[in-house]
């Protein structure tokens, strides 16, 4: 369900967006995607409802972006949990 649901999300235009810190993004990050960290998402909210597309949430485990997805939600944005980035990279490169 995962790996066929980011695919549904990807061939839809979904929007990568890394909600780990400046830092951690830095170091490390899939390629394309946005970072907004998860202390900064509602207080963007504007700023993500203009792109207009689904969104893919990570971090570098899966809890931040859990938390993310949640709060997307309920401002109406389609969204889901992409876990850690890692991970998520290898299912988008498949």
């Amino acid at each position: 369900v995962y790996k066929r649901q980011v695919q549904e999300f990807k061939d839809r235009g979904a929007v990568l967006l890394d909600v780990r810190s400046k830092l951690e993004f830095k170091a490390g990050a899939i390629k394309g995607a946005k970072n907004i960290p998860l202390e900064q998402v509602s207080r963007r909210m504007s700023e993500i409802q203009k792109w207009g597309k689904p969104v893919i949430c990570y971090c570098r485990s899966g809890m931040r972006s859990g938390t993310a997805t949640s709060i997307l939600k309920r401002h109406g944005i389609e969204a889901m949990n992409g876990g850690g980035w890692q991970r998520l990279n290898e299912r988008l490169s498949e």
